[in-house]
């Protein structure tokens, strides 16, 4: 059975929304290092819709020339959660569809998987799978500046969530990488 890790880029004010902020950062060999340490044990990945609908033109034609991370977004088995899209494969190789947010579909997928699965973006299904105990492990690179505006992982109202920090780590262009895991007992 593997693990469920999330990665989100957020900014200091909480906002996961489409990351274009991050491009001024750049993307350091210790970022690179970092997430290719959360993708390298994975065998799945798992996206909510909207963020499947952004990866699969931007990563579906890119190489391993274009960019080191395109074999494993391309190769690997991708899970999409979503009661509204019919069909993942034709869009993005080696894609299905699993249905609406269902937790022990994803209780079972997660045990079925030889390695972990990875979550990237998908607040709505982050959310979802936070408040139902499914994540192992939450990696939340935070970039030195707020933006006021846009979807927070955490937003206003959002049930009180503890955790426990499994590590903290300041890469070279200035982003803090955070790391959690479900609350100690």
């Amino acid at each position: 059975m593997g693990a469920i890790k999330v990665h989100e880029f957020t900014t200091v004010d909480g906002v996961v929304d489409v990351p274009m902020w991050t491009v001024d950062y750049g993307f350091p060999d210790d970022l690179s290092e970092s997430i290719g340490a959360l993708t390298g044990a994975a065998s799945g990945i798992l996206l909510g819709r909207t963020t499947f609908e952004m990866f699969a033109p931007a990563w579906s034609t890119r190489t391993v020339e274009d960019d080191p991370g395109a074999p494993f977004f391309n190769d690997t088995r991708k899970h999409v959660v979503s009661a509204t899209l019919a069909d993942a494969e034709s869009v993005w190789r080696n894609s299905g569809v699993l249905g609406g947010y269902d937790a022990g579909r994803i209780r079972e997928l997660k045990e079925r998987e030889d390695g972990d699965l990875y979550v990237s973006g998908s607040a709505t299904l982050v959310r979802a799978l936070l408040a139902d105990g499914l994540v192992d492990e939450l990696h939340l690179y935070v970039y030195p500046l707020a933006v006021g505006t846009g979807i927070r992982l955490f937003p206003d109202g959002a049930p009180r969530t503890p955790m426990s920090l499994l590590g903290a780590e300041a890469l070279s262009n200035g982003v803090a990488h955070l790391s959690y895991g479900p609350a100690a007992g």
